[in-house]
């Protein structure tokens, strides 16, 4: 077709999504939505096939393509024009039960052209755990409402005995509605939007163009496919939960214009809910596919032909129901998650060419802290803390990770700052900061990751609770590349104040560090825990994975991160081999200290 009209379509369509992402976060009251970036907005073609994949979190847009294919399939001849579909049963296409997809049809003089779908983690589903992440449920019948498909919206009028239902079943029902309400207006926006692309070219035009994306797409990937050297990579991934050790191995082949990816060997379905649906690992694998691979090409259709998966029925990557998965989303998948990056990265460090786009594990644990109950305002409480969504950035072959800069599966996420999680909750931060040698180190260093304290403050019960479902507290998660080391290990403390300190002297403190937290320190990971009167709950996540050997790091720069404050003296000495005396490198101890390593290494030392 005409060039320049397809060139226009296309970014028409960018637009679009861009107009529908802003909606969704306006409308939603939700931090974890319009602060975190928790969410997925994408367009679909008639057939559910993924025409344009929105920012946000990645998963989603494969696995809302599945969902909108479920509605077609379950809904066949009862589609119709201004309708809207609910969907988040995770054994049918979503991931968990949280997080709700709204898919609505598109038509053009009655005609269905395309779809639209979103989704976001909805402020509670109605799990054991307010907020939705469930660590001691024991099947997916107490994780909340789940349905493989409702029509929420008919006709333009929303149906309020499936509204209601819905409301009756969740905490804080007036919240939810609000994420609800948000995700019919985003879709509204895009239906609307691209109405009036088909009005102004006509659906067939649009229609032409769409699959000329996808074509276009495809090509490019399987052209970029063909540059890459055919072989095998693997990767693996471990990670606790309640002293029990999982496993996600995966072997990513490439042979011509296909990639495989083959998790066979991983562990079994898991009691807790750490596992994953397969459409949840399809879509995991995607996630770090997408801006690796795909970083100068429309996320569409034509990126998904050239793969296959293989994940073996009821193991952790492909759970078979009832299993649990409350937890899917930063258990099995961010494993899934990871050792995909990872493998793709080694393909990608065989080519002169891409070398430089390969990159360590970025934010490898991804750990979720739900917090619920009364605020100061004496209403209810239930949401994330969104320091997780501040991630830390694995090394590349061209430079230092990001300090606590973000997460590959979500190009958009971020914090919210302080002072919006103090007013959404009744806590004061003792301290929020980068963590000192969390980075992996490497000849290029993994962004570090960051630590905070909280204690309550101005809490009408005298605190609040919070449910933990952390892992890679045993096992670093964020791995390094081409010599350089994993990131550091998550760590979760509850630090126990003696009640015979006086409120009034606690006040005055300002502690700096967990060491001067007065109190009992125990380590924590999963379950739901209670934060009161003088209590705290320290946090420290991971950094991103080193790139290089860290012996070959410059040594300039190592000082320079001493004095940043974000590598130890320590380390420098003992995992850089750098000497430095008075702020400087000591070039002759340094050269003698790395070649002493060295020689270590090789088994040639003392």
């Amino acid at each position: 077709m005409d060039p320049i009209t397809f060139s226009i379509i296309r970014h028409r369509l960018f637009r679009i999504v861009d107009e529908a992402v802003i909606t969704l976060k306006h409308v939603s009251g939700s931090a974890i939505t319009n602060e975190g970036h928790d969410l997925m907005v994408s367009l679909y073609r008639a057939d559910g096939s993924l025409l344009m994949g929105g920012v946000g979190f990645l998963h989603h847009l494969t696995s809302a393509a599945e969902a909108c294919k479920s509605i077609i399939r379950n809904f066949e001849g009862q589609i119709n024009e201004g309708d809207i579909f609910l969907l988040n049963c995770p054994y049918t296409a979503a991931l968990h039960t949280s997080d709700i997809y709204l898919i609505a049809p598109i038509h053009k003089n009655g005609v269905l052209i395309a779809w639209s779908a979103c989704f976001v983690h909805v402020y509670d589903i109605g799990a054991m755990n307010p907020g939705g992440f469930s660590p001691d449920s024991p099947d997916i019948y107490t994780e909340g409402f789940s349905s493989p498909g409702l029509k929420l919206v008919e006709k333009g009028e929303i149906r309020q005995d499936i509204m209601q239902t819905i409301l009756n079943m969740v905490r804080s029902p007036e919240m939810v509605a609000l994420d609800m309400s948000s995700m019919i207006a985003c879709n509204n926006v895009a239906r609307d939007r691209m109405q009036s692309l088909a009005e102004k070219y006509g659906a067939e035009i649009l229609d032409q163009a769409c699959s000329l994306l996808i074509s276009q797409s495809e090509t490019l990937l399987k052209d970029r496919l063909a540059e890459l050297p055919d072989g095998c990579w693997y990767s693996r991934q471990y990670f606790d939960v309640k002293g029990e050790t999982y496993k996600v191995l995966l072997r990513m082949s490439k042979e011509g214009q296909e990639l495989t990816f083959d998790f066979s060997g991983s562990s079994p379905q898991s009691k807790y809910g750490i596992n994953c649906s397969k459409w949840a690992s399809w879509g995991g694998l995607f996630a770090p596919l997408f801006p690796l691979l795909c970083y100068d090409i429309t996320w569409n259709e034509g990126v998904i032909r050239p793969v296959k998966m293989i994940a073996p029925e009821a193991s952790v990557v492909n759970a078979t129901r009832p299993a649990p998965v409350s937890i899917a989303t930063v258990g099995a998948i961010q494993a899934v998650n990871n050792a995909a990056c990872i493998c793709i990265s080694k393909m990608l460090s065989t080519s002169e060419k891409y070398a430089n786009e390969a990159t360590a594990v970025w934010h490898g644990s991804h750990f979720a802290i739900f917090m619920f109950g009364q605020n100061q305002r004496g209403s209810q409480s239930i949401g994330i803390l969104t320091e997780t969504f501040g991630g830390a950035a694995g090394a590349r072959a061209i430079g230092d990770g990001v300090d606590v800069g973000g997460e590959v599966p979500n190009p958009i996420s971020r914090m919210a700052n302080v002072e919006t999680m103090e007013a959404t909750f009744p806590i004061r931060y003792l301290f929020r900061r980068r963590l000192k040698d969390s980075g992996g180190a490497g000849a290029k260093r993994g962004g570090t990751g960051a630590e905070f304290a909280i204690t309550p403050h101005d809490a009408p019960d005298g605190g609040i609770n919070y449910v933990i479902s952390g892992k890679g507290t045993e096992y670093p998660m964020s791995e390094g590349l081409a010599g350089g080391y994993p990131g550091s290990p998550s760590n979760y403390k509850w630090v126990k104040t003696n009640e015979a300190i006086k409120a009034e002297e606690k006040t005055f403190l300002f502690p700096n560090s967990i060491e001067e937290i007065q109190g009992e320190q125990k380590d924590i990971s999963w379950g739901v825990f209670p934060l009161a009167g003088l209590d705290s709950l320290y946090v420290r996540w991971n950094g991103g994975g080193g790139y290089g050997d860290p012996l070959s790091r410059n040594c300039d720069s190592v000082a320079k991160d001493v004095m940043d404050g974000v590598v130890s003296n320590y380390v420098a000495q003992k995992v850089y081999g750098v000497v430095i005396n008075k702020g400087k490198v000591d070039k002759g101890d340094t050269k003698l200290l790395r070649d002493s390593i060295r020689k270590n290494r090789l088994g040639f030392g003392n």
